[in-house]
């Protein structure tokens, strides 16, 4: 199997918070475009809380976002999975992304948000203790995954988990 590779992060100088996933799905991969899969949450939540929504080229929905001050990336930087479903990751293949250099370069942002489980516990794990200092300056919160693979919460109870982000901005 080969390995799958993210992309880099959407994030300005000024960003204030990040929201960090596991590693794209394949359709994202496909288009080079975080969250693209049509049944994700992700933009339709963006849409609700920052005018940030599918009814926006993916270009305007990106600027729209970082101009708000949010950060987006994932926690992987590569890994081995088959299919789109982060319980496929094989987690002997997980390398993470350098969070640590991205935050020390983004010394605005305050508070990181976990879109799902997979991300918070990869972090922890792999990225975590390696902060030391930096985790002092930063709030950590992990928000239900906006995939359709985590049906079981509906969208509007997504949304007003979601709604928390705006706060730290």
């Amino acid at each position: 199997m080969s390995p799958v590779r993210s992309f880099p992060p959407l994030a300005t100088a000024g960003a204030r918070i990040l929201i960090l996933g596991s590693m794209p799905g394949a359709e994202s991969l496909r288009r080079r475009q975080y969250y693209a899969y049509a049944h994700n949450q992700f933009w339709p939540i963006m849409g609700a809380l920052f005018g940030a929504g599918r009814d926006l080229s993916y270009g305007a929905r990106t600027r729209a976002l970082t101009a708000r001050g949010v950060a987006v990336w994932d926690v992987l930087k590569r890994c081995e999975r088959p299919g789109s479903l982060d319980g496929n990751i094989r987690p002997e293949s997980e390398q993470a992304n350098d969070l640590v250099s991205f935050l020390q370069a983004h010394p605005h942002i305050r508070a990181v948000f976990f879109n799902g489980g997979k991300a918070h516990a990869v972090f922890g794990r792999l990225v975590r203790p390696r902060l030391g200092p930096l985790a002092a300056r930063l709030s950590f919160m992990r928000l239900p995954s906006t995939s359709p693979a985590h049906a079981a919460l509906p969208r509007i109870a997504k949304l007003r988990a979601w709604r928390q982000i705006r706060k730290f901005l």
